[in-house]
């Protein structure tokens, strides 16, 4: 995989990421990977995080690097305050100080209360809210005096609260706060916070989950008023957003991107 630089037109709309260095999370797979492309699509020099999945975060990678952008692949557990810090030092390493974080990396398992077990919330709220937390502060700690853009990846089911979905309802809850709050705070430094909140998207991971091609996802789409399950591809754009220069004045916003769900 190369590390090269490559030249871009500053004056090019479609590289208003030119020049910038983004860390995604949970990046091998689904609205993670596609994110990933997207950025190193408009000029952003790509950190794909992964926890176990090497081949998909290799292949998104490859994705990038054959089309002229520059990525590499950096494995980590978002919940390991060790990792963490490697996944930013090998960053900075590889690109230069940080300059946008996407906090895509979460796990999700649907369970009605009689199913809920102190290990279930621990591997939620240690991914879908520590991870978040620990990655924010490793991006703070590089952003330095020209500021950045964190971009949380929530969910719609934080406003739709579905039933048998408490624990991970009550994560999403969480990410809509934090990102509230960081905003607050993090807005007298230049650095923008805002979340991604999106409904039903066809992912590896919802396949593996069994939410496709059921009644699950006839119900989604019955809610839906542009009448079809999201893609990947719908939410990186809104990504690229939020991480360019385009969205200056945006902060504390949670951006719903659901077909109007």
């Amino acid at each position: 995989m190369s590390n090269r630089t490559i030249e871009r037109n500053q004056n090019d709309p479609s590289q208003r990421l030119s020049g910038k260095v983004a860390v995604v999370t949970g990046a091998s797979k689904g609205i993670g990977a596609e994110i990933a492309r997207r950025l190193a699509m408009e000029g952003a020099s790509v950190v794909v995080n992964y926890a176990g999945d090497r081949s998909g975060a290799e292949g998104v990678v490859s994705d990038i690097t054959t089309t002229g952008g520059n990525a590499i692949a950096v494995q980590g557990n978002v919940a390991k305050s060790d990792d963490i810090e490697r996944i930013f030092l090998q960053a900075a390493n590889a690109f230069g100080n940080v300059d946008i974080l996407v906090n895509n990396a979460g796990v999700y398992k649907f369970g009605t209360i009689n199913e809920v077990t102190e290990s279930e919330y621990r591997r939620h709220f240690d991914t879908n809210v520590l991870g978040l937390l620990l990655a924010a502060k490793a991006a703070v700690s590089q952003f330095g005096s020209r500021g950045g853009s964190i971009i949380n990846i929530g969910s719609v089911a934080s406003r739709q609260t579905p039933a048998g979905a408490s624990i991970y309802t009550a994560t999403k809850g969480a990410v809509d706060a934090i990102t509230r709050t960081l905003s607050k705070e993090l807005g007298p430094r230049n650095i923008r916070v805002n979340s991604i909140n999106p409904g039903g998207v066809e992912t590896p991971g919802t396949r593996a989950a069994d939410l496709i091609g059921n009644a699950f996802e006839a119900n989604m789409i019955g809610m839906t008023p542009l009448g079809r399950f999201g893609r990947p591809d719908d939410i990186a754009p809104v990504a690229a957003f939020l991480a360019s220069d385009d969205a200056r004045w945006i902060t504390g916003e949670i951006i719903v991107v659901s077909g109007g769900m």
